[in-house]
């Protein structure tokens, strides 16, 4: 419960900190791995059981949204979109002649970019010939797509249905109108609205919002009063994420006025505000950044300390082996990671020379497996069993992290955590500051403390 978390505390012991998507993260991807690497691992895949999650990346928008981090190619050519299906083609056929693509497929998502750029026969191209591929999916597979509400029509909704599609997860971002001014991305409620009830009319019983705190002109009464009209649309889930300005990083965030940014007292505020809010409403706070009705599958797997996280977030279905397919999507094995080129050119180039478009990756080793499925078991359920791990791996949970363990004391002292003969727990607060938690376990950033990641506030 929100007035069981303690922000002073928070913000005192929060810091830069990795989201985790991935253990080593992606700063640690090197270019030593390549075409021949992915291959490899995707032959030893195939000995695996492991069912498959496809992500395919559509990396189109018309215009830049300022506070966007996500790898975007910003276009209003119309030829540029078959150009890229023409590429996907030829990446799918590699794909198929490297690996087992008959095995089950139980998640599918298309990401962005912007989807929805995509008309309704384009997608239906791509989908078709994804499904030409990956011929296996199961009945129960969660197949979804991000949506941009401006740019979302009946054709679009259709073909996504007949296609199985059943998650979507909508940009939202602010309703305030001087906010929407300053990020470059207007959107009425009317709009949201009516894409939702598009979506609704089409049976899709899971629908996300994605909000940002932390924007430009963004005040507690500001957010407060999107998040009313949020509730009001009757979303099932929310990611509400904290923006990161990043200037250095991304050339589109220097369209920001930094002088209008709320400053870190303000921003905590807004979360401690947003947090008791959507509890009122029957969201509860799943995770990092995540909230959901208790009606929803992933709150009930939450309870059951059955959540994982990946590419495309928190999912109920446990762990799979990611395909990423188009520009800059990233894979994701037992033992590797692997990332596509972020260059379109260099991307069409590898295709045009019958490569897989890889441009760097990691292939882990026992240990970087080991203290993998420590962090990710932190990061998915907020707490950790040891059990699990000790009978996997042959350790003794206590004695080969008992560096890690005395590191964490001072959380425990603080009554952030509690470190049982069994477990790791997390208090409601110490929940809040997961990421700086599971850093204690990052051997990467115990050898080099040089690297920049995101605040926690």
């Amino acid at each position: 419960m929100s007035q069981n978390i303690d922000f002073n505390a928070f913000v005192k012991y929060s810091k830069s900190a990795p989201r985790y998507t991935s253990y080593p993260t992606a700063v640690e991807f090197r270019e030593s791995w390549n075409d021949a690497s992915y291959k490899e691992a995707l032959k030893e895949a195939d000995s695996t059981s492991l069912p498959l999650s496809l992500y395919t990346h559509l990396p189109f928008c018309r215009s830049a949204c300022y506070f966007c981090g996500c790898n975007v190619v910003y276009t209003s050519k119309e030829e540029k979109k078959e150009r890229y299906i023409h590429y996907l083609k030829k990446e799918l056929a590699l794909l198929k002649d490297s690996m087992d693509t008959s095995r089950e497929a139980v998640q599918f998502h298309f990401g962005g970019g912007t989807p929805t750029f995509f008309n309704a026969r384009e997608l239906e191209s791509v989908i078709g010939l994804i499904r030409g591929v990956f011929t296996n999916f199961a009945k129960n597979a969660e197949i979804s797509c991000e949506v941009d509400p401006r740019f979302f029509s009946r054709e679009q909704m259709a073909v996504l249905k007949e296609n199985g599609f059943n998650r979507l997860s909508f940009g939202v971002q602010d309703f305030d109108q001087r906010v929407q001014e300053a990020i470059h991305r207007i959107q009425s409620v009317e709009i949201v609205s009516n894409a939702i009830a598009l979506a609704r009319e089409f049976g899709i019983e899971s629908v996300n919002f994605d909000l940002i705190y932390g924007l430009p002109y963004q005040s507690e009464q500001s957010f407060a009063d999107t998040l009313q009209k949020v509730v009001g649309l009757k979303p099932d889930r929310l990611a509400i994420f904290n923006y990161a300005h990043l200037p250095w990083m991304k050339k589109t965030m220097r369209k920001i006025d930094e002088t209008t940014l709320p400053n870190p007292a303000q921003k905590l505020e807004i979360l401690k505000n947003t947090i008791a809010f959507l509890q009122e409403q029957g969201y509860m706070m799943i995770g990092m950044d995540h909230f959901a009705k208790k009606s929803d599958e992933l709150y009930l797997a939450k309870a059951k300390n059955e959540l994982r996280r990946n590419f495309q977030g928190y999912t109920t279905r446990g762990f799979s082996q990611t395909i990423g397919i188009g520009l800059t999507s990233i894979s994701e094995g037992l033992g590797y990671y692997s990332q596509n080129y972020k260059d379109m050119q260099e991307y069409e180039k590898a295709l045009d020379e019958g490569r897989l478009p890889v441009e760097r990756g990691v292939k882990l080793s026992e240990k970087d497996i080991l203290r993998k499925e420590v962090i990710m078991g932190l990061m998915n359920n907020l707490r950790l069993d040891f059990e699990g791990i000790e009978k996997r791996f042959g350790i003794e949970f206590r004695v080969y992290f008992a560096n890690e363990l005395e590191s964490l004391r001072e959380y425990e002292e603080l009554g952030l955590i509690q470190i049982t003969p069994s477990s790791i727990e997390t208090s409601p607060t110490g929940g809040m500051l997961i990421r700086n938690i599971a850093m204690v376990f990052d051997t990467y950033l115990q050898n080099d403390t040089t690297k920049r990641f995101s605040k926690t506030i």
